[in-house]
Formats: C-alpha cells, sequence, structure tokens
C-alpha cells in the first residue's frame, strides 16, 4: 500500500527507464564532476576574505566545521540513493517520503539555486574573462553581458551534446583548477619558509581548535558563508541514471567529492594565512578591501609575473561549474516530468546524444532570460538573488535529510549500520541546515544586509523567500492542469513506484 494517494497506478510515458546514456560514468568521471560543479577556485576567491573579516585566525576550523553537515547529508543522499537511484534526487525522494507537494518544492528548490547560480557564476566568467586583457569593466556593461550569455550557451550546448564530452572538458578544465592551487600553496610556503613573504605568519594549532571561537555572532556568520562552498557534490547524484552501478558509484563519488574539497580549503586557507597574515592593509587577509577576491589581492607579489595562472584558474573554475550546474537541474526537471509534475514537453531526451533535450535548453534559456533581466533592471537585485542562494540550498538538502529519515523509518533500529546512517547522521545534518536557513532568513531581513532594499526590509530576503513562493504558486497553478491529477493524487509517483530506470546499465 502507498503511503499517500491513490494505489491505482497509471502507465508513465516509458517504461524502460527515461532515455538517459546509462553507463557512460564511472567513479573517477562522477567525481571530477561533482568537484567542478562546487567550482573550488570560484569559491575560495569569494568567500575567504570575509570568512577572515568574520572569525580571524579561526578561518580553517569554519571550513572544517562547515564540511559535518554537508558530510551528514551526503550520506542521506547516498543511502536514498542505494534505494532510489533515480535522477530526480531531491523531487523523486521527497515525494516517495511525503507525498506530492513536498516533493514538487523540494525540486523546485533545486532548480532556484541552479538558476541564480548560473547567472551568476557567467556573470563571474565574464569579468575575468576581460580581465586578462587587463581590463576593468561595471558589471552591467554590455561587454560583460554579452559574454556572460555566450558561456551561458556554450555550456549549455556543451550539456545537450552529451555526458560524455562534458566528462572529457571537465578532466580538463578541473586540472587546470588544481595546479592553480597547488601554485598558490606551494608559492605561499616557499616564501614563507624562504622568508619572503609580506606577512609571515607561524602556523598554529589554536587555527584548528572549535573551541577557539569569541564572538557568536562572527561564528554564525562566517559558517554559513563556508558552508555553501561545499554546495554542488550532489550532481554526482543527479547522475545516477548514467553512471556505471548507479546504486553505489555516485553515492560514493558524492563522498569523495566532499572530503577533497575539505582537504582543498584547508590547506589552501592555511597557506594564503601563513604568506600574507590577518592584517587589516596591504595584501593582509583582514584588509577589507581585498574580501571580495583575495586571488587577486596577492597574486602579483605571490607568482610575479605569472600571478595571471589566478585570473584564469577562476575563469575555467567558473565556466566550469557553469557547465556543471546545468545538468542537474535538467535532470530533475526530466524526472519532473515523466511522473507528471511538469508537462510533457519536459520528458524529451534526445534520441542521439540521449540527454533531457528540452530541460537543459529551456535551463539555458531561462537563466540567460534571468540574468539579462535582473542585470539590465539592477545589478544590486541580481547580487542579492546571490547571497540568497543559500536560503534554496538549505531548503532542499534540509528537505533530503529530513526525508532519508521518513523513507526509511521503519528499519532504522534494525541494525547499528541504519541508526547512524540513515537516521543520526541524516538528523543531525537537517537539523543544522534548518537552523542555517533560520538564521540566514532572520539576518537577511535586516535592511543593511545586501544591496537592495525591497518593502521596507532586506532585498535579499524579499528575493530569496519569495523565489521559494513563486515555487508554491506555480505549484498550485500546474496541480489546476488535468495532466497535473496523477502527480498530485500519488498514482504517478509514490513510495511503491518502481524506479525508472534500466535494469541493467549500458557498460
Amino acid at each position: 500500500m502507498s503511503d499517500f494517494g491513490s494505489t491505482t497506478p497509471i502507465r508513465l510515458e516509458r517504461s524502460d527507464g527515461k532515455g538517459l546514456a546509462a553507463g557512460t560514468l564511472g567513479l573517477w568521471g562522477s567525481t571530477v564532476i561533482g568537484l567542478a560543479s562546487t567550482a573550488p577556485v570560484y569559491s575560495l576567491v569569494a568567500t575567504l576574505g570575509f570568512v577572515v573579516l568574520a572569525v580571524g585566525a579561526q578561518a580553517p576550523i569554519v571550513f572544517i566545521i562547515a564540511f559535518v553537515p554537508m558530510l551528514f547529508i551526503a550520506f542521506a543522499y547516498r543511502e536514498l540513493n542505494n534505494a532510489v537511484p533515480d535522477c530526480g534526487t531531491t523531487f523523486t525522494w521527497a515525494t516517495k517520503a511525503f507525498g506530492p507537494w513536498v516533493g514538487w518544492m523540494g525540486g523546485w528548490g533545486v532548480a532556484v539555486a541552479g538558476m541564480v547560480v548560473l547567472a551568476n557564476l557567467a556573470q563571474i566568467a565574464a569579468v575575468y574573462f576581460w580581465a586578462l586583457f587587463g581590463i576593468d569593466l561595471a558589471s552591467n556593461d554590455w561587454r560583460i553581458i554579452l559574454v556572460a550569455l555566450f558561456f551561458i550557451a556554450a555550456m549549455t550546448y556543451v550539456s545537450w551534446r552529451g555526458v560524455e564530452i562534458g566528462e572529457k572538458i571537465q578532466n580538463v578544465l578541473l586540472a587546470v583548477q588544481y595546479l592553480a592551487l597547488v601554485l598558490f600553496v606551494v608559492a605561499a610556503l616557499w616564501q614563507f619558509f624562504g622568508g619572503t613573504a609580506p606577512n609571515p605568519t607561524p602556523f598554529a594549532w589554536e587555527w584548528l581548535n572549535p573551541l577557539g571561537f569569541t564572538d557568536w555572532s562572527g561564528f554564525t556568520e562566517a559558517v554559513l558563508l563556508a558552508l555553501f562552498i561545499y554546495w554542488g557534490w550532489d550532481t554526482c547524484l543527479a547522475l545516477n541514471e548514467e553512471t556505471r552501478d548507479p546504486k553505489r558509484i555516485p553515492g560514493l563519488a558524492a563522498l569523495l567529492t566532499c572530503v577533497l574539497l575539505l582537504v582543498t580549503y584547508v590547506s589552501v586557507t592555511i597557506a594564503a594565512m601563513m604568506y600574507a597574515g590577518l592584517g587589516e592593509s596591504g595584501v593582509g587577509l583582514g584588509n577589507e578591501s581585498n574580501a571580495d577576491d583575495v586571488f587577486m589581492a596577492i597574486k602579483d607579489g605571490l607568482l610575479g609575473p605569472w600571478g595571471w595562472l589566478l585570473v584564469v584558474a577562476v575563469l575555467i573554475s567558473a565556466v566550469s561549474s557553469t557547465q556543471t550546474t546545468i545538468l542537474p537541474t535538467a535532470r530533475g526537471t526530466l524526472a519532473m516530468g515523466v511522473y507528471r509534475a511538469l508537462p510533457k514537453r519536459f520528458t524529451r531526451v534526445h534520441p542521439r546524444f540521449q540527454t533531457p533535450s528540452f530541460s537543459t535548453v529551456i535551463m539555458g534559456i531561462v537563466a540567460s532570460l534571468y540574468y539579462l533581466g535582473m542585470t539590465l533592471i539592477s545589478d544590486n537585485i541580481l547580487q542579492d538573488s546571490i547571497l540568497s542562494l543559500g536560503l534554496a540550498i538549505a531548503f532542499y538538502y534540509a528537505i533530503t535529510g529530513f526525508a532519508c529519515i521518513w523513507y526509511f523509518r521503519r528499519d532504522l533500529f534494525t541494525s547499528a549500520r541504519n541508526v547512524v546512517y540513515r537516521f543520526v547522521f541524516p538528523l543531525l545534518g537537517s537539523l543544522m541546515l534548518t537552523y542555517a536557513f533560520v538564521q540566514s532568513a532572520i539576518d537577511m531581513w535586516d535592511v543593511d544586509y545586501g544591496y537592495t532594499v525591497l518593502f521596507g526590509i532586506g532585498g535579499t530576503f524579499v528575493v530569496g523567500i519569495g523565489a521559494l513562493l513563486v515555487g508554491v504558486v506555480l505549484m498550485i497553478v500546474w496541480f489546476l492542469f488535468p495532466r497535473a491529477k496523477p502527480f498530485f493524487d500519488g498514482r504517478a509517483l509514490n513510495r511503491d513506484t518502481p524506479i525508472m530506470v534500466p535494469e541493467e546499465p549500458l557498460i
């Protein structure tokens, strides 16, 4: 018996899977795409300075603490994927656990996060593209807009062409990113030990002391900043139907991605602190004028004539993540279309490339229109939408963690393993992310938060919460269409619905 709705199933559009290219990715390819989705170089550029301003020398431990809820939720993803390896991920799992309304909103959370970050990444890629030529342009300059739209179009095309070609491109792009990060760490430590660093600061174990924080507001601000630079690893799970051994490899790749990111962020942070120190002037990481781009501030002194490599690394990081960000949203909306939570057009899969063709193209078009509209209306609103991104991320990650507990509720205590991986870890991760959502919303309400004020409150709050409420409106509108009835009455997708993936993946 299903836990909700009618027990009479309906015939879905496909009975042999959704038509995706099964068996395309292995563990390495899945991990590469997971890492690329987080844009590690750009994430550090955009976050490190502000974390140091908030907590000073405790920055390394902040990245470790922020890693904990991500790891816990990664275990929830792994357990759910083992049981239900469906590319709809949060949408499918939350629907099976809680019903269609919660499931639809979970899918919407994934889509909103993808759309907002795609617009941001494209703009960043454009800014750094022109920076390569020494041209400093305003973010709403027509040349920035033109290049940003080109990057969205190009990466949409790559995603449309197939996962395999995307994996090959990502191998190259990720290699360049990590080469730049390795050079950064080696150069920073070389100058520190050689006595030529501008402000050599010896490593102290106190940097890794979780009890060393003296200001709670600074601590929460820093953790919230650091929390979401891990976002993106769940792309591994969205590609589960295109991965060999879909019940095992995507979950393992997600966990591996999280661990590699932890090592990357902590090592680069420590190296930067040892090289530049925490001073409030010059290249010091405590200098507010450097906070929005630490790498640009120290690249010339660190790498000399090779400083442009860091500019290239940030550019590549943003472009790389632009492509991988399209993947989970396109597959999520494909699954929503198959299970009748969206119009039938979203079920279209390219017969040759075996990609969700309509969903991929729509993702590129919507992101382009969103970016163009926000930039032309007010670049400040675009920036506020980026700052509000954490709300959508915490929203759907927390839903996934709670879905794991409820979906497996009947066997949570049948073994010690289930207690840990299906109950304790998902519960702790979801509670942490729920707190992050609430605390972020409270902070964003303040008129001094972000770049705009709307309706007498912080524009970031209005944009972030408003984006989620738009999903509620769209869900209700879709509910009124005849095609939506099987989904909302629980016949198209419920706990007992078989997963729509091929029985044997193609190798």
